[in-house]
């Protein structure tokens, strides 16, 4: 049983391994990134494509009047999703986010961490 480190990523690797899930194979990861607004968005997705990811653009209309622990509104948001299949090691996870955060600085937006897909989505197979 791996030792993961003691930080988010390390926290996710251990949940995922204490549910079973085989950490030794390749897994849809989705990698989140924050975005200022739509432009940011688009320029994110474009600047990604050119380093050869695969991305999307996402919008989320948020949830008037519900709020999180810090009092703040779940209001619109923009995102970019990044899938890669790929073995979940934990050195390779923290460089892609930090790639990842390097390229969406610049145009107004922050790696938001990430998550593995276990099942597939609509259309997915």
């Amino acid at each position: 049983m791996p030792n993961f480190p003691d930080d988010a990523d390390g926290e996710v690797l251990a949940q995922l391994e204490e549910m079973g899930v085989d950490l030794t194979q390749p897994l849809k990861i989705e990698f989140t990134i924050a975005a200022d607004g739509e432009e940011s968005a688009e320029a994110i997705r474009a600047a990604l494509e050119k380093k050869q990811y695969v991305a999307e653009t996402y919008y989320d209309e948020g949830e008037p009047g519900e709020v999180d622990e810090d009092g703040e509104e779940f209001g619109p948001s923009w995102s970019v999703y990044v899938k890669r299949q790929m073995v979940p090691e934990y050195d390779e996870i923290i460089r892609i986010q930090q790639e990842l955060d390097a390229i969406a600085e610049p145009l107004g937006g922050f790696a938001d961490g990430w998550g593995v897909l276990l099942t597939p989505g609509p259309g997915e197979a």
